[in-house]
């Protein structure tokens, strides 16, 4: 079902301003209950936009860690005729994802699997995509798996939170326990740790949301599950509180490294 995810967040928010929810779920939790596809950054417009300058075609080998719902990986095995796995922590974000796979006819690989330990040879994929993955994992850890299963030529395409200005540690820790991100960083610090991991390249784009209208087709979309606690939307209302409140201190990079 898919809708414009920021009516959604609204209506999540007047219902917790009518009734009060204690947090039971992480975000995480949160995101995969609903089946959200398309929830980091510019959802599927920008991914879009960012597979277009990639040059892939059927010959193409490509790996979406943290793949939610599938949402991405149809797109590319639909628009690109690539081979496409996908891996994510959840089985539930898994099931969903193959559900959607399935009622497409698209054959692709769907693994539950951990980003820190990937369950893929060496040198093995073109491109790895990461799509507000990496922050939530231990990067010392993921970065050089991820360069682990990349060809010499390959390249990963990850689009990640950075710390736009310095803040408070009150302000961090509301962040970080909110979204249990080991780190929180800077640009330079994601591209030093990318560059101590030996990728060599690594181009950075600038997020910059813009205000155009978002269509059916690339609005978020649901994958709902059959139970749906009330409290859920306290933490879908809670993300919307933070992302406004610290709207100049948080921001997004698409980051190519090869």
């Amino acid at each position: 079902m898919a809708q414009n995810f920021s009516l959604f967040i609204a209506y999540c928010n007047d219902v917790i301003q009518r009734q009060g929810f204690r947090l039971k779920y992480t975000y995480l939790d949160c995101l995969a209950l609903f089946g959200v596809g398309g929830a980091h950054p510019g959802g599927l417009q920008l991914t879009q936009k960012i597979l277009a300058e990639e040059n892939i075609n059927n010959d193409t080998i490509l790996l979406e860690v943290g793949c939610g719902t599938g949402q991405t990986a149809a797109y590319l095995a639909q628009q690109y005729s690539c081979s496409v796995s996908t891996l994510d922590n959840s089985s539930m974000m898994v099931e969903k994802a193959q559900q959607r796979f399935s009622s497409l006819g698209l054959s692709i690989d769907a693994k539950v699997g951990d980003i820190e330990n990937l369950p893929y040879p060496d040198k093995h994929f073109d491109i790895v995509l990461s799509e507000s993955v990496i922050s939530f994992t231990n990067l010392i850890s993921t970065i050089p798996e991820l360069k682990r299963v990349l060809k010499p030529s390959g390249r990963l395409i990850a689009i990640e939170t950075i710390l736009e200005q310095t803040i408070s540690e009150e302000e961090r820790s509301q962040i970080v326990d909110f979204y249990s991100f080991p780190q929180l960083l800077t640009e330079g610090e994601w591209v030093k740790a990318f560059r101590d991991t030996e990728f060599h390249r690594i181009d950075v784009t600038k997020y910059e949301p813009r205000l155009e209208q978002v269509d059916e087709q690339h609005a978020a979309d649901y994958s709902l599950s059959e139970t749906i606690d009330d409290a859920l939307l306290e933490i879908l209302g809670k993300h919307e509180e933070i992302m406004h409140q610290n709207k100049n201190k948080l921001g997004f990079r698409i980051f190519r490294c090869s």
